[in-house]
């Protein structure tokens, strides 16, 4: 999560009014692929994570995802806006196991990323190094 983390600052500033998300695929142990939040209407960063991994940002993901753990330091949103929804887009992919710092405060949100992937059979580990993402995610938190 603190890789995730570390990636979330790369973020900034061009991805504002969105914040600034880390995200890392780990398959047994090792990091294969990262990605994080691009400027505006572009990829989130569990889309640029998986199109990181299989080298396809247009989001024709292709690769086995078999075995690959996803770490997010904000809870994947739920609905669609200028890009589709990512939770939607970790269950379409076949992603089985989902560790995120904090839920994501956002109304349209708040849990509904949770329990999307739940609801799909996707394991969420939730609360993992929440105290120091929180402290840098909070001041770009419900301004988008």
């Amino acid at each position: 999560m603190l890789a995730a983390l570390a990636l979330s600052r790369q973020a900034l500033p061009a991805c504002r009014p969105n914040p600034p998300v880390g995200c890392v695929l780990v398959k047994e142990g090792a990091i294969v692929a990262q990605g994080f939040t691009q400027a505006i209407g572009g990829a989130h960063a569990e889309a640029q994570a998986l199109g990181n991994y299989s080298g396809n940002y247009s989001g024709n993901y292709s690769g086995n995802l078999s075995g690959v753990t996803a770490y997010v330091t904000l809870e994947p949103c739920s609905f669609v806006g200028r890009t589709p929804s990512c939770a939607n887009t970790l269950i379409n992919r076949g992603i089985k196991y989902v560790v995120v710092a904090m839920i994501d405060p956002d109304p349209r949100n708040n849990g509904r990323g949770i329990e999307l992937l739940k609801s799909h059979g996707v394991t969420v580990e939730l609360g993992v190094c929440a105290k120091e993402v929180q402290q840098f995610l909070s001041p770009y938190l419900g301004h988008a």
